[in-house]
């Protein structure tokens, strides 16, 4: 049957126990329903006014109702917001934008751009799109998810970051010119977190397009990054991608890192690949040993483990998050809890959060509307059902509605202590935050699917499940389907099964006359399928599970360990 695919069905499959009668939203009177109706209306209120004020700039500034280019000129916000459009369920709306973007945006401009920016919000917004645009009713070309107007568009914007990974240790530069390349003047000097954030969007790419240049650039920075992390374990802020020297000699979780340590896991669960998980648990063991003090996350001497900076920074907030997808809930709350604590202090998250002093640091009183606190209450609700992670969802509505909320959308907090505003709505919040809150509120989406129902597409290298759940989110909250990576296989040692045994059929019918049986019982495995049966079974049909279970939910064994749950865990077993 499906070869590839039966792992990743096998792992949704998997279940955490159903939280016991009582539990809840309703243990405290929170309704869900509500919350999830006006974080809807937060959504469309700066959206729309994005699309009068601002389009095609990149961002809305919501102060003065007009747009501003932020990250290169390639309407931001359009792209980092369509993927929420089809989670809200507005497939008008997510159809008419793939066109827009398909005749507006151009990647052949004489624009400096931030490598990894166009990488999560751009490449990986129009990946997402891409495997998204059927379950949003788009008309698709024959081949897709292989083939397709955004698929191009991802690979055409990707390929214009490719000549920053031309350094001679592989990590790449910090910003490319999209029609020049990389200019001479440059600074070697990249952060940790802009080396180490590919593996998700560039595997993809690879996968989909049957070109591996992107997933081995990817590969080869983190493992450059791997190979010069300190004796201690640890990694710090920045390096020379020419000379791999530290400049930055900070380690911790937060800016500048971060999402590194999000992508090994992140990329572990999306290729099963057991080599990036090992390497994030090595790390995890050195951030336990060196930064962690009662349950928060300081910063320390990457070389030594002296604490050099007793701080958290808001973007750490992703930590319980990226906790739960390796099964350490325990510890995951506990940390939430501490960030939890800040929220309630000051109805946001500062930048820089002063741990002894338990107040803001000078200049980075600010919240930009980021998203990482509710991110990790959204995994840890699918995984726990702690009411409490309800009631952070509840007050970060409360606060931006009456904090940021403005005419034309919703302002940057410059400063939480006195609620000043700043005049910028960075994209993210309609990509993050929004999406974030209104999964934490909205326990049906297709999105938390747990494999029950889904879609078999047939591609022109056999049929393929998709739309199961699983999705693995990049770190703009760009959802990717893990299954569709096994959908465009060319190597012959990755193609179908049933078109081996096809093949091997059609050779001996060649030799001798033979009927080919069918077992009355085939346990796990499925009855081989008739040439006339296979040809006349439609695309796209959608079925369920349960019907199909002795036949798509079959599970072959598995070399790697590590067991993705859509619940929101990783479950580190042998089973």
């Amino acid at each position: 049957m499906l070869r590839s695919l039966g792992c990743f069905l096998c792992l949704w499959a998997l279940r955490l126990p159903a939280p016991p009668a009582g539990s809840g939203a309703a243990a405290r009177g929170l309704d869900v329903a509500s919350y999830r109706e006006r974080v809807r209306a937060m959504f469309y209120h700066a959206y729309e006014h994005y699309l009068e004020s601002a389009f095609p700039y990149d961002e809305l500034r919501p102060l003065t109702c007009d747009g501003q280019d932020t990250w290169g000129s390639f309407s931001l916000t359009l792209i980092d917001a369509l993927d929420t459009l089809l989670i809200l369920g507005n497939v008008s709306e997510f159809q008419r934008v793939v066109n827009v973007l398909q005749e507006g945006v151009d990647f052949d401009i004489d624009v400096n751009a931030s490598v990894f920016e166009t990488n999560i919000r751009v490449v990986g917004g129009l990946l997402s799109a891409h495997l998204l645009s059927k379950k949003a009713g788009v008309e698709v070309e024959a081949g897709w998810p292989c083939s397709g107007p955004l698929l191009r568009m991802a690979e055409e914007a990707a390929r214009k970051l490719l000549p920053a990974f031309q350094t001679p240790t592989g990590m790449p530069y910090g910003t490319v010119n999209l029609l020049h390349g990389v200019n001479p003047g440059e600074t070697p000097v990249t952060c940790t977190a802009g080396i180490g954030t590919f593996i998700v969007e560039f595997a993809t790419l690879s996968h989909l397009t049957g070109d591996p240049v992107f997933e081995d650039v990817a590969r080869k920075a983190l493992k450059a990054l791997w190979k010069n992390r300190s004796d201690i374990g640890l990694v710090g802020n920045h390096i020379d991608v020419i000379t791999a020297k530290w400049v930055a000699q900070d380690a911790g979780i937060g800016a500048g890192v971060d999402s590194y340590f999000e992508y090994l896991v992140k990329g572990a669960i999306l290729l099963q690949d057991k080599e990036l998980m090992s390497m994030f648990l090595e790390y995890n063991k050195a951030i336990k040993n060196y930064t962690k003090f009662d349950d928060w996350y300081l910063w320390v001497q990457m070389y030594k483990g002296t604490v050099s900076m007793p701080v958290f920074q808001s973007l750490e907030a992703y930590w319980p998050g990226l906790q739960s997808l390796i099964g350490d809930v325990d510890n995951a709350m506990r940390t939430f809890l501490n960030y939890y604590t800040v929220w309630k202090q000051f109805g946001g998250l500062p930048e820089f959060y002063n741990i002894p002093q338990g107040y803001t640091v000078d200049k980075r009183e600010g919240y930009p509307l980021r998203p990482e606190l509710i991110e990790s209450a959204m995994y840890l609700y699918r995984a726990t059902r702690d009411p409490t992670l309800l009631e952070l969802g509840r007050d970060a509505v409360e606060s931006i509605e009456k904090i940021s909320k403005v005419d034309c959308g919703f302002a940057t907090i410059k400063d939480l202590r006195d609620h000043r505003l700043d005049n910028r709505m960075e994209s993210f919040f309609l990509a993050e935050t929004v999406k974030y809150l209104y999964l934490l509120f909205d326990p049906d989406n297709f999105i938390h699917n747990d494999g029950s129902v889904f879609d078999v597409v047939t591609t022109p290298y056999g049929e393929c499940v998709l739309n199961a759940g699983g999705y693995v989110f990049n770190t703009e909250a760009h959802p990717i389907d893990p299954a569709a990576l096994h959908c465009c296989r060319k190597r012959k040692e990755e193609q179908w099964e049933v078109e081996d045994l096809m093949r091997e059929f059609y050779s001996l019918k060649k030799t001798k006359k033979f009927t080919l049986k069918r077992p009355s019982n085939h346990g796990e495995g499925e009855s081989p399928k008739d040439p006339q049966d296979a040809s006349s079974e439609k695309s796209g049909e959608k079925r369920n599970s349960k019907k199909n279970s002795h036949s798509l939910l079959s599970c072959p064994s598995q070399s790697f360990n590590s067991k993705l749950a859509v619940l929101g865990q990783v479950f580190l077993d042998n089973t």
